[in-house]
């Protein structure tokens, strides 16, 4: 008997021992693992703080990163260890529930050896294309170089399976004065003025409206396409914006600043109101059209439609565009006169009086880029026709912005003008991060006036508005991107008019170099 309990406290004692040494080994892994994962903690936010440091830098030229391959390679392994721990990227976007706010703001400084003084209504503030009024040397502020300041807020919501509600309310405003941007405001100031008086104007789609860029909503499916109604751009002005090498700048394009192009041949048009617009792909192909309805008998401007066509194949773009425009009117400052005759008349300002030619413009515009590596090519080509309007207006007629007609000019086109404009460019990606772009523009017209003629019925001088004429323009632009929504850029534009669209100008070319700053979310 003494012998079994001896037996089973020796068995006993043995498993006793085990056990702790067993408990033992547990704690020391344990403590093991507690020091590999400190270690792995650190490990991880030191990569995490050289990777911020690597992305604050900017991307070195390739001799330069080839010098450096080793430091990127010894990180390689840890990267790629990291990367099983790396956090959820983080979403900064201001979108709730589809619902996307979102908005640019652009800022610079400019010289102009022949301008006018700037304009806190005015869409780009400055005249940075050569104008009537550019009669003195600027130098200061220059808003909406590269791109016009906005704010919007636009949505996506799924509402039945493949098909979404689409919306989109844009504004653009003046940063150097918070006003929003108002065209046909900006001539009512210049009223009555002598032309050395003025400051900059220019006529504008965007006058002063709420929502002077964008107010639309419709359907949109991956399938049938979007149709959408309200106040949007035109399928031109879409043109002008995807095909032009300075990406419809107001600074470095003639077509950017110049909205004829955009607008089928009157820069009013560039948007339009109570539309219509559908658009669909198919395949590498693309058709879309849109029609603007005429808002009343005493308004402008009147029915329009535009058609488009197009495709993509290989890095190569190509869109054709048509339009017809009914009652386009160009707008301009009222003379002093014209002001006391408006006055007899008891015409309604409205928001204000300008004065107005009126036209109904026909135009087809043909645009192409190509995309190899790095490089884009840019080309385009507009031809657009004037005639006098079947439906003419009268002194008091409602147009753009709530706006109206001072006085009227009906009869301007006894022979049809014709307005061609060509242009062509290349933007060079030097790095990820810098952008080169150099671009052309040329603008063509027709002597279209009878009795406005010289020897052989073809005028050649700056004698006549209606005289034959052209508008060349150069310019080159730079654009660093370096934080996420901040870029910075350097650039100028010549340009120069001559014969008939030379007439009533009292210099013939400007420059406008230019340097600035963007802000986007």
């Amino acid at each position: 008997m003494n012998r079994i309990i001896l037996s089973a406290a020796a068995v006993f004692t043995v498993a006793t021992a085990a056990h702790a040494g067993e408990v033992s080994d547990i704690q020391a892994q344990s403590k093991e693992l507690r020091e590999q994962n400190r270690a792995l903690t650190k490990r991880i936010a030191d990569l995490e703080r050289r990777q911020r440091k690597l992305e604050a830098q900017p991307a070195k030229p390739p001799a330069v990163a080839a010098r450096s391959a080793n430091p990127a390679d010894s990180m390689a392994a840890d990267l790629a260890y990291k990367a099983e721990y790396k956090k959820a990227p983080v979403d900064d976007s201001l979108t709730w529930h589809g619902i996307t706010l979102y908005g640019l703001v652009d800022m610079g400084v400019t010289f102009q050896n022949q301008g006018a003084p700037l304009s806190n209504t005015a869409g780009l503030g400055l005249n940075y294309l050569i104008s009537k009024n550019s009669n003195r040397s600027y130098f200061g502020v220059g808003p909406n170089a590269l791109s016009s300041s906005l704010i919007g807020l636009k949505g996506n919501q799924e509402i039945a399976d493949g098909l979404s509600a689409v919306f989109n309310l844009q504004t653009g405003f003046n940063p150097q004065s918070g006003k929003l941007s108002d065209g046909l405001g900006s001539i009512v100031q210049n009223n009555g003025l002598a032309i050395g008086q003025q400051n900059s104007f220019a006529d504008s789609a965007k006058d002063g409206q709420a929502f002077n860029v964008a107010a639309y909503a419709g359907l949109s499916s991956p399938i049938y396409g979007t149709l959408t109604y309200g106040r949007q751009n035109a399928l031109t002005s879409d043109g002008v914006v995807n095909y032009d090498p300075m990406s419809n700048s107001g600074a470095f394009s003639l077509i950017g600043f110049q909205g004829a192009t955009g607008g089928a041949g009157d820069t009013e048009n560039r948007i339009f109101d109570n539309s219509f617009k559908y658009a669909v792909n198919v395949g590498p192909f693309r058709a879309a059209v849109e029609t603007q309805i005429r808002s009343g008998a005493f308004s402008a401007p009147g029915n329009a439609v535009e058609a488009q066509i197009g495709a993509d194949y290989a890095g190569l773009s190509v869109d054709a565009i048509f339009s017809h425009v009914t009652d386009a009117v160009s707008a301009a400052p009222l003379s002093t006169a014209q002001i006391t005759t408006a006055a007899a008349l008891g015409i309604n300002q409205g928001a204000g009086l300008v004065s107005g030619t009126v036209s109904d413009n026909t135009s087809v515009m043909l645009l192409a880029k190509y995309t190899i590596g790095p490089v884009k090519l840019f080309a385009g080509y507009e031809h657009m026709q004037f005639a006098n309007p079947n439906n003419p207006l009268t002194p008091g007629s409602f147009i753009t912005g709530g706006y109206s007609l001072g006085t009227v000019n009906n009869t301007n086109f006894t022979t049809d003008k014709i307005l061609q404009v060509f242009w062509g460019g290349v933007k060079y990606a030097v790095r990820p991060d810098v952008d080169l772009s150099v671009a052309y523009y040329h603008e063509e017209q027709n002597s279209f006036q009878s009795g406005a003629v010289n020897v052989g019925g073809v005028c050649t001088t700056s004698a006549f508005a209606q005289c034959s004429g052209q508008l060349d323009a150069v310019s080159f632009v730079a654009d660093y991107r370096f934080a996420k929504r901040f870029d910075a850029y350097a650039g100028i534009m010549w340009s120069q008019v001559s014969n008939g669209l030379a007439n009533g100008f009292q210099q013939r070319s400007s420059i406008d170099p230019t340097v600035g700053l963007r802000f986007q979310f």
